[in-house]
């Protein structure tokens, strides 16, 4: 599992350990590399000191060449056990004594070199003027001194040093586990709240606050949010919840109205029975009358005018005028029969439109009328002006009714 994936509570003590770990390397490496830059120049600093006693002891075995207090002057070092070698040079620059007695001839240098304390390739090494005072230079001391004080203290202090790390980090570590709630407790309230509302889909359910810091009014924004999405959700729950009353009414509208449409459609195929089976009645009926009225006419259309044409001349002008009006109006019979049967064919014919002369018809009807029955006082009025076109019948005094 990397960092990214770790619990807060775990995060929070990481990062407060690492912080603390890392201040704690900081000080123990400063305080460990101020020891030893100091050991170092306490080193040279005693070095140094005790060169100024041995060379300051050795002028007189200088002087009288005298190798015996030489010897024992230098012997003296064996209070040092970290000085490892010592040589006195004469004023020549010849080794006049060295220490230990029994020290190798190739340890010390062949020459002395320049005077000073300075570390090489592990060691201390210094060269002390021996002199008196005011006199003129009677030759040279060197020393030479390991460096298993400083890695002493060395390891000394990075023993310190690392145990002072652990128990801080010991410390720091308890310190956090106690600290770190603080931030973490309000930050887990939120993903428990988070994660309740996401499984349960419960909205009325609200973090608690547990400070007025950032994490507090984070608190507050997050329950402000819950707030409004539990408004938003009862919102879209009455929504539905109408929208699923307006479904059903609509439903049930839609079963009635085809409920009611299909009645309509069997009574509109009852109405369409009924209607051929009239119309069948009627082309029978019309048929039927056509049939037997058509022989009576011709009957007298043609005795009318057998008598027109042999008793004639025996009658009338008002005799003939009535046989005539006879044979009009049996012609005419025939005629209106022919339009009746016309009239039973016309549903099954093609509707076609045409322009109709409405007053030619009326004028027509008129004279029909005033030709039929001259008795009756009829006086036929056109249409008006920005009128519609339409025939008025006005009725005299004593007319007889129409």
């Amino acid at each position: 599992m990397s960092l990214r994936d770790w619990p807060i509570k775990q995060k929070l003590t990481a990062i407060l350990l690492l912080i603390s770990g890392l201040v704690l390397l900081l000080t123990a490496a400063a305080f460990v590399t101020y020891e030893v830059v100091a050991f170092r120049q306490m080193t040279l600093k005693d070095l140094s000191t005790l060169g100024r006693i041995i060379a300051a002891n050795s002028t007189a075995s200088l002087a009288f060449a005298n190798e015996a207090d030489a010897r024992e002057i230098l012997s003296a070092l064996r209070a040092e056990p970290h000085v490892v070698a010592a040589g006195l040079y004469d004023k020549d620059g010849r080794v006049f004594s060295r220490y230990p007695a029994d020290l190798p001839g190739e340890t010390l240098p062949a020459v002395p070199g320049q005077d000073g304390y300075r570390f090489e390739q592990g060691y201390v090494i210094g060269f002390e003027p021996v002199a008196e005072v005011g006199n003129a230079r009677l030759g040279t001391l060197f020393l030479k001194s390991d460096m298993k004080a400083v890695s002493r203290t060395l390891r000394l202090s990075a023993a310190i040093a690392t145990g002072v790390m652990g128990i801080s980090l010991l410390a720091a570590y308890l310190l956090a586990a106690v600290l770190q709630g603080r931030i973490s407790q309000p930050i887990l309230a939120l993903a428990e709240t988070a994660k309740a509302v996401s499984i349960r889909h419960d909205y009325s359910v609200r973090a608690s606050k547990l400070g007025e810091d950032e994490l507090g009014a984070l608190t507050d924004a997050f329950n402000q949010m819950l707030g409004r999405i539990e408004d938003q959700d009862r919102a879209l729950r009455e929504s539905k919840s109408k929208l699923q009353h307006y479904a059903t009414e609509l439903e049930q509208r839609v079963a009635d109205r085809t409920h009611e449409l299909q009645e309509r459609n069997e009574a509109l195929r009852r109405n369409a029975a009924e209607l051929l089976a009239a119309n069948t009645e009627l082309d029978a009926f019309a048929y039927s009358v056509s049939h037997d009225l058509r022989a009576p006419l011709r009957s007298i259309d043609g005795f009318s005018q057998v008598l027109l044409e042999d008793y004639g001349a025996q009658l009338d002008e008002a005799g003939r005028d009535s046989l005539k009006r006879v044979r009009a109006a049996s012609q005419r019979m025939g005629t209106l029969i022919d339009d009746l049967l016309k009239l039973a064919w016309v549903t099954r014919a093609e509707l076609r439109t045409e322009v109709v002369d409405l007053s030619g018809m009326a004028r027509d009807i008129a004279a029909e009328l005033q030709r039929t029955t001259p008795e009756r006082r009829v006086e036929f009025a056109g249409p008006r002006e920005s009128a519609p076109e339409q025939l008025e019948v006005h009725r005299q005094t004593g007319a007889a009714p129409g």
